[in-house]
């Protein structure tokens, strides 16, 4: 071999050599890079007419494992959908608390029946009287409050549903873009992983929102499509529509048209969380404002109605003419079936036993129709109210309608129902979150290993010091034979 060749050979090792080295520094710099995939160098003997002449560099890959990614990006979706009901639904049973727990809506009921107690036992007590108003007020306002709270979550679902299509347009704007740039960069041959890092943590995004499958094109671009069939991205990015509508109340659905559904391209598309942009985020989203909190809603108006219902029952009160409403009102007015949706909101206390609003709280006594207070003495009216409590009535609307139950058999069958639901959710939360554990796992095992670039760089360092002994070797040779 000639000392030029020699000189050409080592030439090229010192750059490679030296490539390597960069590609291991990158790597330990960005160990917790989320997105960055773990660069190998690709390396190849060099030939010049048939002769060894090095080594040829032949690029720089990204090491990503398609399979895992795919099903880790599946497991993040799945994931996130379940973590969104499961908190919505923590939230509600929250709102409607343990039996017997401050605040409960069985603990207000239970305060409510023992204010009745004790007012029986002395009806001619003003305090006690009180007593029964105050309970009674508090009971209707822990109603109302669950009642508000369902529709709070269901105006930040659709205020979430905003913020997620809004970064879905931008993401697969991003994308788009991202597909030409690569393009363009491998054209002109230059390094494209930077990209290509940059256009895997956008569609891990775009994801976690929307479950998406990720096709291989020509020049290194890709498409888009949803688990649900919608085609994201392919040649250009899909437009999705959606319009907020801000404060969501109880009467308002998607059915009726008072709610904003999903467009693809201005194509509407079914908004459910199994329809085409259902299982991730997204989908979640429209689960609880079209699916989970109307269902609730329906049964704490089952829960308003039963008791309103219970007060304008015949013969509690003889004092009370017909179509009059009771001790609980819808507003103040009668029950009407053709009215139910959103009466746990409305659930208030007849002013007529309400000083503060001009009532008497003599009336809780002698009766919400009298005119002038009665005996003292008289407590049949607190025991009918008290009666009416306790006594089981059957359940005429809701998801838990057609059984008969107290009122405090209400309240518990309901918390039950919900904390039934929150935990079918936690499950698959758990089973959810588990797996997308085990897959990230999976895939950081294609990831940066410290210990091994270190074990990688040490060769590195090995084959740059043989390859520079070379040249100084040719050098000498070369002075030798200028020296003769």
């Amino acid at each position: 071999m000639s000392i030029s060749a020699a000189l050409s050979n080592a030439l090229t090792g010192l750059s490679a050599a030296g490539r390597a080295g960069a590609v291991v520094s990158s790597n330990v710099a960005n160990v917790m890079t989320e997105g960055y995939a773990r660069r190998e160098i690709s390396l190849a003997a060099q030939s010049l007419g048939g002769q060894g002449a090095g080594v040829r560099v032949n690029g720089v890959g990204r090491v990503v494992n398609p399979p895992v990614l795919q099903e880790r990006r599946a497991a993040d979706a799945e994931a996130g959908n379940w973590q969104a009901q499961s908190a919505f639904l923590t939230r509600i049973e929250s709102m409607i608390g343990e039996p017997g727990a401050e605040g409960s809506l069985s603990g207000r009921l239970a305060r409510f029946e023992s204010s009745l107690i004790e007012a029986q036992s002395r009806p001619d007590s003003t305090a006690r009287l009180q007593s029964v108003l105050i309970a009674a007020q508090d009971l209707a306002s822990t109603v109302n409050g669950i009642g508000r709270s369902i529709q709070e979550a269901r105006s930040e679902a659709d205020s979430s549903i905003e913020a997620q299509v809004g970064q879905l347009n931008a993401d697969l704007a991003r994308v788009d873009e991202l597909n030409a740039e690569i393009t363009a960069m491998r054209s002109l041959g230059r390094d494209a992983n930077g990209l290509l890092d940059q256009r895997q943590t956008l569609v891990d995004r775009i994801a976690a929102i929307v479950p998406v499958r990720e096709v291989p094109r020509e020049n290194e671009q890709i498409a888009l499509y949803t688990t649900g069939g919608a085609v994201l991205l392919e040649g250009n990015p899909a437009r999705i529509g959606f319009s907020p509508v801000g404060v969501i109340t109880a009467d308002m659905t998607i059915g009726s048209a008072a709610l904003s559904g999903l467009t693809i391209n201005g194509m509407p598309i079914r908004p459910t969380d199994d329809g085409p942009l259902g299982g991730g985020t997204l989908g979640a989203a429209f689960a609880v404002r079209d699916a989970l909190a109307p269902a609730l809603q329906a049964d704490m108006d089952a829960v308003a109605r039963d008791l309103v219902t219970r007060f304008e029952a015949s013969g509690i009160d003889p004092t009370r003419a017909p179509g009059d409403p009771g001790l609980l009102t819808d507003a103040g007015a009668v029950f009407d079936p053709l009215t139910e949706t959103g009466l746990a909101g409305r659930l208030e206390v007849n002013a007529l036993a309400d000083p503060a609003r001009g009532g008497a709280l003599w009336r809780l006594r002698d009766g919400l129709g009298a005119t002038v207070p009665g005996a003292v003495g008289d407590a049949s009216l607190l025991a009918a109210l008290h009666t009416a409590v306790t006594e089981q009535q059957p359940t005429q609307s809701g998801s838990l309608a057609g059984v008969s139950r107290t009122a405090f058999g209400f309240a518990a069958d309901l918390l039950s129902r919900t904390a039934t639901q929150r935990g079918a959710a936690e499950d698959r939360l758990a089973f959810s979150s588990g797996r997308q554990a085990a897959l990230k796992e999976l895939q950081m095992q294609d990831g940066v290993d410290t210990d091994a670039e270190m074990q990688k760089l040490l060769l590195v360092e090995q084959a740059y010091a043989a390859n520079a002994r070379v040249i100084q070797t040719m050098d000498d040779l070369i002075t030798q034979l200028i020296g003769l």
